[in-house]
């Protein structure tokens, strides 16, 4: 066994944790709505059609936040299609996807939906094919209390109260070849700049997200963003950032560190930001809202399924392994240890497509091997003071990054409640890693639980036939002794290590043997 030695100190702070870090997407796309959160024929469906398995694993997976309804999907949506009677919706060809949508769900069912779940929706509105006129509309159907035409029209399909919704994203990855509507940064901006002027006359209390580079790896990536934030910095909140990590070749080393990638990617888009508002002399701040992120095999993308214009095609479902997991759980560590900044997330997506929750039609849903970190994280983690955790220790050789650390890691302060809840990995996948770290500034703590997702094999996988193959663990040799943590890291692992004050450990209890006791939800 290696170890990595280093400290905590309380007063060496990060930045308080936005709950919505821990969101997702659920977009038109494939099974995710339909046969996803919605299926009306389901026996455990409601009477509105929402899956009520779905709905508690949705819960269980402490989701704070869902983006709708895209992604791509919404640079050729017309929002008007999926609002009043059902039955008298239009179907449409979703140039996106290549697929077949009849509208049966729309804004007033999603924003039903996610209130039921316990979270806050965030919408796109399409600056693909549309614009300022169509994005007003929406804000004034779903944020105005009443005495207009759409505050009315909302109130005659069922919805009389406002609908709320707080965050809007200026379109979707108008940078990309692949969307309907691509735009030039200079084009986009001076549409994006308008409409969130726009929006914030109609409803000043909006937060508005810009859309930055559809990735790192986009040839104007830093161009883009300085474009798009020099016309509309003084009127949106924040600026996108999307990333999808699989393994090159299989070279699962320089996957694992997929965390090098993201973590680089945040620091030159703050740097960006922070070059515009000192260029423009501007007191704002641009934070970011990282609202796609995720494992994807796009290598496997299935063009033949894409071209086929069906209904809710089985579309981008991959099957994600231990090691998708562990990577999963890293990216997570890096959004974290970026909370001084980072203040919006989204998994992408929630159910079915590249996505921590699976389901049948008319059968079973259950977690994949990524539910587990990020359910763990949002129980845990989801408030409280992110602190600076640095340990020296092992060092992996990998292809595309060069030297990594084994050891990835962040740890969060919850001062109310007395605990402190430390998130690591060890991406070594064959050496076990001791984790040793001196506490400063805590009174005296002592160890409440430590769990960790690991296993001989990196490409095991939960399935329907076999929903329990990757589970959380419990191990019990972490302690507290004078002042330092000890905790051993198993190899291929991603662990949840929560301490507490001594004198607030009573009802402190482990939590993940119970949460995870089944394949359905507990």
């Amino acid at each position: 066994m290696t170890s990595a030695h280093g400290a905590i100190d309380s007063s060496l702070t990060v930045g308080e944790v936005d709950a919505r870090l821990y969101g997702t997407l659920v977009e038109h796309l494939g099974r995710c709505v339909y046969t996803g959160i919605h299926e009306p024929a389901h026996p455990e469906s409601d009477e509105r059609g929402f899956r009520l398995d779905v709905l508690e694993l949705a819960r269980e997976l402490g989701v704070t936040i869902v983006r709708y309804p895209g992604g791509n999907f919404v640079s050729g949506y017309r929002w008007e299609d999926g609002v009043g009677p059902v039955d008298e919706r239009p179907v449409r060809l979703d140039l996106a996807w290549r697929s077949v949508e009849h509208n049966r769900v729309g804004t007033d069912e999603f924003v039903d939906w996610v209130r039921l779940v316990g979270a806050e929706p965030m919408l796109a509105v399409n600056l693909g094919t549309r614009g300022t006129e169509a994005a007003l509309d929406l804000l004034e159907y779903c944020n105005v209390p009443g005495g207009t035409a759409l505050s009315a029209r909302r109130a005659a399909n069922g919805h009389p109260e406002p609908h709320a919704v707080s965050v809007w994203c200026l379109g979707n990855e108008v940078d990309g070849p692949w969307q309907i509507g691509q735009k030039t940064a200079e084009d986009y901006s001076k549409l994006a700049r308008e409409t969130a002027k726009a929006m914030k006359i109609l409803d000043p209390s909006v937060e508005l997200v810009a859309c930055g580079s559809s990735s790192r790896a986009m040839p104007t990536f830093g161009e883009w963003e300085a474009t798009v934030l020099e016309q509309c910095y003084p009127y949106v909140d924040f600026i996108s950032a999307h990333a999808y990590y699989e393994p090159e070749d299989d070279d699962l080393d320089s996957f694992l560190a997929s965390a090098c990638d993201m973590d680089a990617y945040i620091d030159g888009l703050v740097a960006t930001c922070d070059h515009v508002a000192a260029k423009l002399r501007s007191p704002r701040r641009i934070d970011v809202s990282f609202d796609e992120w995720n494992v994807w095999y796009q290598s496997r993308l299935d063009a033949t399924v894409m071209g086929s214009w069906q209904e809710h095609p089985r579309l981008i479902e991959d099957t994600h392994s231990l090691a998708d997991a562990v990577v999963v759980g890293t990216l997570l560590i890096t959004l974290l240890r970026h909370a001084d900044r980072v203040r919006v997330a989204c998994l992408a997506q929630l159910v079915n497509t590249i996505a921590p929750i699976m389901t049948q039609p008319g059968g079973p849903a259950w977690r994949q091997t990524t539910f587990f970190p990020f359910a763990l994280a949002a129980r845990h983690a989801r408030s409280g003071v992110v602190l600076r955790l640095h340990a020296d220790g092992p060092r992996i050789e990998t292809q595309r990054f060069g030297s990594v650390p084994a050891l990835e890691a962040t740890a969060v302060w919850r001062e109310a409640e007395g605990e402190l809840v430390i998130l690591c990995a060890n991406r070594d996948r064959r050496t076990p890693l001791e984790l040793d770290l001196a506490l400063h500034g805590f009174d005296a703590l002592g160890v409440v639980e430590h769990v960790t997702l690991t296993g001989d094999n990196p490409y095991a996988q939960n399935t329907c036939a076999q929903p329990n193959t990757v589970r959380p663990q419990q191990l019990t040799s972490a302690s507290v002794n004078g002042g330092r943590l000890t905790a051993p890291l198993p190899p291929l692992s991603w662990n949840l290590i929560r301490l507490c004050s001594l004198g607030a450990r009573r009802g402190q209890h482990s939590t993940a043997a119970k949460t995870f006791a089944g394949g359905r939800p507990a």
